[in-house]
């Protein structure tokens, strides 16, 4: 972002907050009303979704035009899930009827189960997907980004009062709730297919698509496709669309605002200081954030940053494929949030790393790995000056 090779760059919902703190980006609200030329008159922030808030300093200028942005949910297989056989076989082993998981137990029953009955059907399916690659940090975003807030840890366990993660200095990494969602989490290993230790976002998307799993949490960047296109998907015409399971109480705490169930991923093109044509990228910008372009993309990559993208009838037909995908992100998307304001997201993130990699890999127990995190980002906050 600050190299002067690119005019603009693409950035991070994530990695916004280290961005504006080294003032890499070119003020994109000054730089159009300073200039009234370059803004195109049927382009307006206001046509964005509240996603764009995530690419605003604190006096609301913005810094980064919103490109995609999509929650991650979780996607089922309704052939198996309302396969007649399955369903009296599941009542028989576990007392209560088949569906798609609402909470914790029920995801792990379903999980175990479909894991046999695929097993016994003949079927290449196991019970959930688990994005668990021992040595990429997307193993680390699932754990911190959707199954810590869905377990009611938020801001991946750290006190943003004073910026530390144990326990016992106020944070949350560590304790009760967090060390129940790890040992959940690498528990679903033993129902996963033999590709989720080396799974990322994409082999996760590309797992399911393929038949190979019977729920899990997925981007939506992928849901559309897996629902909708033949020539990539086997499950077409089987996909089950619905908001992850959560803990007792998280779901009340979202719906106020003190907390969420998940992740609203997505990015933004911003302009570094560093461009050689800034005029010429801020034309460009406000042309990729039209409205007018905006449902062909949406279609091909699961993704809405405008408000009238929603009522468009080619994302309507698309929605009515998609299990309403897009009608779940327009009416539940205010339950999801961004990655929290950290400065230091990327350094924080990997203090914590190795030791999710190894409670993966079975070297570490949840508990044993989450104290050392915990520890490692306590320390990591004193060396760069944020702890209080």
């Amino acid at each position: 972002a600050n190299t002067g090779i690119y005019d603009f760059v693409y950035i991070e919902q994530d990695i916004i907050y280290s961005y504006l703190d080294r003032d890499f980006l070119v003020n994109i609200s000054e730089g159009l009303a300073s200039n009234p030329k370059l803004q195109a008159p049927n382009v307006d922030f206001d046509d964005f979704t509240t996603f764009i808030n995530y690419f605003k300093n604190a006096e609301g200028d913005v810094f980064g035009v919103p490109m995609e942005a999509f929650i991650k949910v979780y996607l089922y297989r309704k052939d198996l899930f309302e396969n007649t056989e399955a369903k009296a076989a599941f009542r028989a082993r576990y007392g209560y009827g088949l569906e798609p998981a609402k909470t914790f137990g029920q995801y792990r029953d379903n999980a175990e189960f479909f894991t046999k009955f695929c097993a016994d059907q003949g079927m290449d399916c196991w019970g959930t997907t688990v994005q668990g690659h021992t040595g990429h940090p997307a193993s680390t975003y699932e754990l911190l980004e959707t199954i810590f807030p869905s377990f009611g840890v938020y801001n991946w366990g750290i006190n943003m009062d004073n910026y530390q993660a144990s326990v016992e200095n106020g944070g949350q990494l560590n304790g009760g709730r967090a060390k129940a969602a790890l040992r959940f989490w690498t528990g679903l290993l033993d129902f996963a297919p033999p590709e989720a230790l080396q799974s990322t976002w994409s082999e996760v998307g590309a797992s399911f698509a393929a038949g190979r799993a019977a729920q899990g949490w997925v981007y939506g960047e992928n849901a559309a496709w897996i629902a909708t296109d033949e020539e990539r998907s086997r499950v077409v015409g089987n996909v089950g669309v619905a908001l992850p399971p959560t803990a007792e109480g998280v779901m009340m705490q979202a719906a106020s605002g003190n907390g969420y169930i998940g992740y609203f991923d997505g990015g933004a093109f911003g302009i570094p200081h560093s461009s050689k044509n800034k005029e010429a990228t801020m034309l460009w910008l406000q042309y990729l954030g039209q409205n007018e372009v905006q449902a062909d993309w949406a279609i091909a990559g699961g993704r809405i940053t405008h408000k009238a993208t929603y009522s468009d009838p080619k994302v309507v037909a698309v929605d009515a494929k998609a299990d309403a995908y897009f009608t779940l992100m327009r009416d539940t998307g205010y339950l999801f949030a961004g990655a929290p304001p950290y400065p230091f997201h990327g350094a924080g993130r990997a203090a914590i790393d190795p030791f999710i990699f190894k409670a993966l890999a079975g070297e570490l127990t949840p508990e044993e790995a989450l104290d050392q995190a915990a520890a490692a980002v306590d320390e990591l906050m004193k060396e760069l000056g944020y702890a209080k």
